[in-house]
């Protein structure tokens, strides 16, 4: 069994996170400049056992798009083309992660100038994507994957 990826993909930085290899637990792994995503993902699977890439897939409350899904689909699209065969890419819901991030940090007790980091939210971020989609796909009545690419 491989690992699952989760990306919280930005205009300038990429927050991500993954499992163990059971993929019982998420983890902040790193956040990255979003330049740089690809390459980083890739040389990751070089090195770990990689089943699945989770992307935050950007909505509004209304459902509606939000203006980073055109980059966040052209990210997904680059990065399956990149991947090695086999490596599944799927979108989920990332609305509230980078509030309940910052929830998240005020709870653990991280100071204001911790909290501020901004590279520390979207690796937080990546971990509730990932935490998230691996309780959806633990749910009764989930089949399949929430949104493949």
């Amino acid at each position: 069994m491989g690992r699952i990826l989760a990306v919280d993909y930005g205009a300038k930085r990429t927050g991500l996170a993954v499992t163990d290899t059971l993929q019982i637990a998420a983890g902040g792994l790193t956040t990255v400049a979003s330049a740089e995503a690809v390459n980083y993902i890739v040389a990751y699977a070089a090195r770990e056992p990689l089943e699945r890439v989770v992307v935050g897939l950007p909505k509004q409350m209304d459902n509606r798009p939000s203006e980073n899904m055109a980059r966040v689909e052209a990210f997904a699209r680059r990065l399956e083309a990149a991947l090695p065969a086999g490596v599944e890419v799927t979108f989920y819901d990332e609305r509230f992660t980078s509030v309940m991030a910052h929830r998240a940090m005020i709870d653990g007790g991280l100071g204001r100038k911790r909290r501020q980091d901004k590279a520390l939210v979207d690796e937080i971020s990546a971990v509730l994507i990932l935490q998230g989609y691996m309780e959806w796909m633990k749910s009764p009545g989930a089949t399949g994957h929430p949104h493949l690419l």
